[in-house]
């Protein structure tokens, strides 16, 4: 180098070239274009992104996230390629005269003699591929930067460490990644210092002396003794590392580990500090005799301390008397866990459930019966596609949503889906750039139907349906440009004045020909100029977008339009719901995304894995995405994330305020995340507690239900949720868990039903009986939001579980006749059972499930509601109607409709009465006829309604009568109301 770090002499330059011969450039000719190609690709990749960021006026998210990156890359790169760099300058310079060995070939030093020849070029290429390689891994860990930066304290302090949790959340990550680029430096810096020693002669394990130059022996001893500094800082850290390891029993610091472990990580960092000191005094004395004692003592105590210790006080102290030993730590466990995951309110009540029930308990939960939801979203998909499908372009998700809406005066239970487009779906002679990207942009409109209603041909009862959307949800905007089905990327928009060229509906409102629509959302991202073109074309791989006419000065571009993915890149901290739903909010249609925040350090709380916890029949099934493969031992539902299906906004709202995650990434992300305060009751109304946090709880509470140590320990206790009957398994690949259920129900104790998200529990072994019913309030303006139910069952009664249900239905001889006419071969159908529900009722657990039926072959086939069976205790029924199959389990006379209407017989001639109590019977006698007629409609809501209008009536008669004197007796009677209709509920 001529710059005084190296004086490597050259030879001179020979030209190789003959007369004539044209140079050799082909090779870095193509070599530059390739490297412009990739830095063109890395700077399309990034300036898309910001252009996208500042579509949905999120741009501080792109300039935090990027300028975190660069900082990272520049710093840890930097500081990577200058150790490298300034270790292999050392080695070179410090290099011996002549060699300490003969190299080991011939050929050998023709290597150092090239390097020494190309230094300026060798030095270059090492230092940029340590920046690149030290950067790209430092870039990677923004998230662990920002978090760390940005902490905020949780007010909780571990009693064993003294330190406040945040510490462990935060800061113990932060410094594993710093002790990580710590190894790495030093050990690269010393990798590439023996390589240059070995070069240059000053390194020679062949050598019969000795080995090391002098120069080289202190190099390697300050390196080696800064990799055992870095070694007694990890064996420091691992001890805050215990409060999440993971033992035989649970996560946390066990008997063994605190008595053990933790003493022995100290007296190991110790060790290991005094190791290094020995390593550096070999700077002076020059000698590895002390050194190598060091190293030599640091591994047995790693072996003595480290495993044999803490393996024989586990053998011979706690595995006699483990319950004893670990109770206080089992206990810190369950407290831990509990806080960590949102259950430490968690409300446990046995529940003695009872195998019949009489008239006035059925009576008591009337207001339960109407929260019954017939109309499986798992299973109707294809009936709405089948019947609100409009055109074969449009398609509806496998599983549908379900939500509530106020129709009327009443709040129902709704199964809503979106129609929307699917390019995929155009017959092939329609597929082409223009109308794959530019004509079928959208889709068009909510579909819903009520939970608890079935129409007289088994389909449901929509409350918003057709095209232009009618029905119950008034006027809204019924464009679907982000959707879970959309296109990957769409252009819109028109000069002003231009023609429309996207379809809109496949017909207008009278008929005749498509309506065409040019979007005026302020949704996508301005793809007029040139560049922007060029940029997208490259992006997109599609030449069309600088090519075709119909992108004009004012197209934009919509892509990454699912609305999961969409929160995902407002909020990259978070982690998403795997099941947005729809919803109609002040005249928009908008999609809802939960929000997780979480961690894997939360100290004595329990590890799970993400993906495991929340994996039932649905996940991964159509549009219900799987979580990633992570473990976790702390979450909340810190946000609710809505996405505009219009413009594609995304607007993200603080709900659990008290999250200290949360709120370190708001300090982190300022200004994206609005309070609470901000989110309208219209919203509110809609928002629920979210299906993959529920999941991740009832699993851990399957367990930690247990606040008793020795009882946790016995696994006395221990229930899990069953498989889903309905689902299909085998031998190697059983059935997934039962998913849960959102119902509207009224747990004992409660005045009226909630809209709830339920589930149950087997016990852990062979049995399948029930062992416990869970539920959580799920809706969100309720001061309950989020408490936790569990009704305990009595061990001394066996109340069926949902796979002894299922197996009851399926060999119920009354059943297999009913449904034998629909599973005969000949029929060309077949039965397919729907979700089965678990609800209270009367005193005890009421299990509903419908039965559709479905055509086997042939285009148009859907499924329709045929049945419904039920079991209460023992018995088991079914009917045509959930009003019928009632009658028949609870051995009631409610009227059917094909029952004619009951005979009322004419009273006795009566006495003048009050006039009073005479229209508070005439009302009560006409709302229970409309009660009964209500119930053979199979209309449950209004059941419930006159019934209670009856009631009322009644206790106006009673009040009026009070007031009235005691009359003289005579011959004659008081006339009464008609008897009520004989019910399920009395």
């Amino acid at each position: 180098m001529s710059d005084g770090v190296y004086d490597m002499p050259e030879e001179p330059r020979r030209s190789r070239r003959t007369p004539g011969q044209r140079p050799k450039a082909l090779l870095p000719t193509i070599a530059t274009l390739i490297v412009l190609l990739i830095l063109f690709s890395v700077f399309t990749d990034v300036w898309t992104q910001r252009l996208w960021y500042r579509s949905v006026d999120l741009g501080s998210v792109f300039g935090t996230v990027l300028g975190t990156r660069v900082l990272l890359f520049v710093v840890v790169g930097l500081l990577m390629a200058a150790a490298v760099v300034a270790n292999v300058i050392v080695a070179y310079r410090t290099r011996p005269r002549v060699a300490l060995a003969p190299s080991p070939s011939p050929g050998f030093e023709r290597y150092g003699d090239l390097l020494q020849s190309r230094g300026k070029i060798a030095v270059g290429v090492l230092g940029t591929l340590m920046l690149i390689f030290g950067g790209s891994a430092a870039s990677g860990e923004w998230k662990v930067f920002l978090a760390w930066r940005n902490r905020t304290p949780f007010g909780v302090t571990d009693k064993h460490f003294n330190k406040d949790i945040a510490f462990f959340v935060f800061d113990y990550p932060w410094l594993r990644v710093l002790l990580g680029f710590g190894y790495s430096i030093v050990l690269l810096s010393l990798v590439a210092a023996i390589i240059t020693h070995y070069l240059y002669g000053g390194f020679r394990p062949s050598a019969k002396g000795q080995k090391a130059s002098g120069a080289a022996q202190v190099q390697f001893s300050v390196l080696l003794g800064l990799l055992v500094l870095l070694k007694a800082f990890s064996y420091w850290l691992d001890r805050f590392g215990l409060t999440t390891s993971d033992s035989r029993l649970f996560t946390g610091i066990s008997y063994t580990g605190d008595n053990a472990v933790l003493p022995s990580k100290e007296i190991l960092a110790v060790i290991a500090v005094l190791c290094a000191g020995l390593f550096f005094a070999n700077v002076i004395r020059k000698t590895w005799l002390l050194p190598g004692v060091g190293t030599v003592v640091l591994i047995l105590s790693a072996v003595l301390l480290g495993a044999l210790w803490p393996a024989a006080l586990q053998q011979l102290r706690v595995r006699p008397s483990e319950p004893v030993r670990e109770a206080s730590y089992i206990t810190k466990n369950i407290e831990a866990t509990r806080q960590a995951y949102g259950l430490e309110n968690t409300k446990v009540e046995n529940y003695a459930a009872k195998t019949t029930a009489t008239s006035t308990e059925l009576q008591a939960d009337a207001g339960v019966l109407p929260g019954i939801r017939l109309i499986d979203p798992s299973v109707v998909g294809p009936t709405f596609e089948q019947l609100q499908q409009v055109r074969g372009f449009y398609s509806f998700p496998t599983d549908l949503d379900v939500d509530r809406y106020k129709i009327g005066n009443e709040t129902r239970d709704t199964v809503i889906a979106v129609r929307e487009v699917q390019v995929d779906r155009l017959p092939a002679g329609q597929r082409n750039w223009n109308n794959d990207h530019t004509v079928y942009t959208h889709g068009y409109g909510v579909v819903a139907a009520n939970g608890n209603q079935r129409a007289a041909d088994g389909t449901p009862v929509f409350s918003s349906k057709d095209l232009p959307p009618t029905g119950d949800f008034g006027e809204y905007e019924p464009r679907i440009y982000f959707g879970e089905q959309s296109p990957d990327y769409s252009v819109v928009g028109a000069p002003k004045g231009g023609a429309a060229v996207e379809l809109d509906t496949p017909e207008g409102k009278s008929g005749g020909d498509p309506t065409l629509n040019t979007y005026e959302g302020k949704g996508g991202v301005q793809i007029g100029s040139f560049f922007n073109r060029l940029l997208y074309a490259t992006k997109f791989r599609d030449a069309n977008l600088l090519l075709s006419s119909r992108v004009n000065d004012e197209s934009k571009i919509l892509y990454d339009r699912n609305p999961r993915e969409r929160v995902e890149k407002a909020a990259p901290w978070l982690t998403p719901d795997g099941d947005p739903y729809p919803a109609v909010v002040d005249g928009q249609v908008v999609w809802i995304v939960d929000g997780y925040t979480t961690s894997a350090n939360y100290p004595y709380s329990q590890k799970v894995a993400l993906d495991d916890s929340t994996r039932d029949t649905t996940t991964g099934r159509g549009a219900i995405a799987s979580q990633p493969s992570e473990e976790i031992n702390y979450i909340r539902n810190s946000v609710k994330a809505v996405v505009n299906a219009y413009d594609g906004s995304v607007e993200l709202y603080a709900w659990d305020e008290k999250d200290p995650v949360l709120k370190t990434w708001m300090k982190a992300f300022p200004d994206t995340v609005k309070p609470r305060s901000e989110i309208s009751p219209a919203l509110m109304s809609h928002l629920r507690y979210p299906e993959d946090i529920f999941k991740v709880q009832r699993d851990l509470l399957a367990k930690y239900h247990v606040v008793d140590a020795g009882t946790w320990y016995q696994n006395s206790d221990l229930w899990r949720v069953p498989a889903d009957p309905t689902g299909t398994g085998t031998a190697d690949s059983p059935a997934q868990n039962q998913p849960p259920f959102y119902l509207s129900l009224r747990m004992p104790g409660q005045d009226s039903p909630k809209f709830s998200l339920t589930s149950v529990y087997v016990p852990n072994a062979e049995r399948e009986n029930l062992t416990a019913f869970m539920a959580v309030d799920a809706e969100a303006s309720s001061p309950d939001y989020g408490q936790f139910r569990i009704l305990r069952l009595p061990g001394n009664v066996q109340i069926p579980g949902p796979g002894q249900v299922y197996n009851k239905f399926q060999t119920d001889e009354g059943i297999r006749q009913a449904l034998l006419p629909i599973n005969q071969p000949s029929s060309g159908a077949r039965a397919q059972y729907g979700n089965l529900l678990t609800l209270p009722l009367g005193g005890g657990l009421l299990y509903v499930q419908p039965v559709y039926s479905v055509r086997t072959s042939g285009a148009g086939s859907y499924p329709v509601l045929r049945y419904v069976l039920v079991s209460f205790g023992d018995q088991v029924a079914f009917g045509s109607t959930l009003s019928e199959a009632l009658t028949k389990v609870f051995n009631t006379s409610v009227g059917t409709p094909d029952d004619p209407p009951p005979d009322k017989p004419n009273p006795p001639q009566q006495p003048p009465a009050n006039q009073t109590i005479k229209q508070a019977l005439t009302d009560a006698d006409k709302s229970f006829a409309d009660a009964e007629a209500a119930l053979r409609r199979g209309d449950l809501n209004g059941y419930q309604t006159n019934v209670k209008k009856a009631q009322a009536a009644v206790a106006r008669a009673i009040a009026a009568g009070a007031q009235l004197p005691t009359p003289t007796p005579t011959p004659t009677t008081t006339p009464a109301p008609t008897s009520p209709p004989t019910s399920p509920t009395g």
